[in-house]
């Protein structure tokens, strides 16, 4: 299901959600896995412990673009018309994505970084060189095709410190990881009120602490191999381990973020380098599903801010896999195992206005018999 939405509703609904509800996850995990034929593949969760309702959405190039200013007022800070199409999952059904890809084969996403994310002391007479920390993804993937591109604009931006009342009136607190068609895979991260850029050889990112102390951090794990150990053998007398899965012993596999960082990291550079892009497809969803929360499993007490201030669960409320050679766009829905596909390649050339995708379908299965 689709809508067009003029510029004066998307300053509207955009000041909605920065009054009342904060974007952003508390324990995402991404990844990047290379095929054989220079195609790339784009894996991430989603977790919150509020309803999201997020839907597809998609900005057309050529789209008007409101800047949130340091008043937290769209239109008062960098307004810019997009470049690039781009596509991807929003929340509350507003034109911000959290999550994307756009045509050029740019793709990531959001992730929260609640005790790092401190953005830049924007002074009222810069508000019109300025966005909001909700609006960095949809700003790169608007208007630029590789990281490297990237890394040149967000020299000339900057984020404010516009806040999300409902979220203890501070910024939203996310960094931004980014992969580009090349295979390129940048983390953009704003600390103690600076701009940082951090080029990343793993492909993965997930939460706090600071990206540079998770890349200290695989150092402690340098024993891991996905190779299988030999028996030990003590005085003639052989101990072989009771299953396979020995080289791996020790993987961190709880959900705190520096353990998903590890865990993220083996699990993706163990996949065969022979498969293709579409295969890597395939290997993604598996490797997603060891970070997938099931309900329950992570409980926030009411004084949590992502438990809405009423308490509840985390879950994983949306799953995305994204091909960047083929353009393909995937999202799995915590309410059903449903896979639903978004073709870049078949995007309306001439669509205007920021489009909604109503991705709340009923569970479906294929019939055997």
């Amino acid at each position: 299901m689709k809508y067009p939405l003029a510029k004066q509703a998307l300053a509207a609904s955009l000041s909605a959600v920065l009054a009342f509800t904060p974007l952003i996850s508390n324990a995402c995990t991404s990844f990047l896995l290379k095929g054989n034929d220079n195609g790339y593949v784009y894996g991430r969760t989603m977790e919150f412990g509020l309803p999201l309702k997020s839907q597809l959405t998609l900005i057309p190039k050529n789209t008007p673009m409101l800047g949130v200013g340091v008043d937290s007022k769209p239109g008062t800070g960098l307004n810019w018309t997009a470049k690039y199409t781009a596509a991807g999952m929003n929340g509350l059904g507003l034109p911000v994505l959290v999550d994307g890809m756009n045509e050029k084969g740019l793709v990531g996403g959001l992730l929260n970084a609640p005790n790092t994310a401190v953005f830049q002391a924007v002074p009222p007479s810069d508000s019109a060189k300025s966005i909001a920390s909700v609006q960095i993804l949809t700003y790169a993937l608007t208007n630029f095709a590789t990281v490297d591109e990237v890394k040149a604009g967000f020299q000339n931006i900057l984020v404010n410190r516009s806040i999300i009342p409902a979220f203890r009136n501070q910024s939203a607190p996310v960094r931004m990881t980014l992969h580009d068609a090349a295979g390129k895979s940048i983390v953009i991260e704003y600390l103690k009120g600076e701009l940082v850029i951090t080029d990343n050889p793993t492909g993965v990112m997930t939460n706090d602490p600071a990206f540079r102390e998770q890349l200290n951090n695989i150092g402690n794990y340098a024993n891991l191999t996905n190779v299988e150990r030999n028996s030990l053998v003590i005085n003639g007398a052989n101990y072989a381990p009771p299953s396979s899965g020995s080289g791996l012993h020790g993987l961190p596999g709880d959900y705190l973020s520096p353990s998903r960082f590890i865990r993220a990291i083996f699990l993706s550079k163990s996949v065969p380098t022979n498969y293709s892009t579409v295969q890597q497809t395939n290997s993604a969803w598996h490797i997603l599903g060891s970070f997938d929360i099931p309900p329950g499993a992570i409980s926030l007490p009411a004084t949590n801010a992502y438990g809405g201030g009423a308490g509840g669960i985390e879950i994983t409320e949306w799953t995305v896999v994204a091909d960047n050679k083929n353009l393909m766009y995937y999202v799995k829905m915590f309410e059903t195992t449903n896979v639903q596909a978004f073709d870049f390649k078949k995007v309306d050339p001439n669509i205007k206005g920021v489009q909604f995708y109503n991705l709340d379908k009923p569970q479906t299965y294929t019939p055997i018999n």
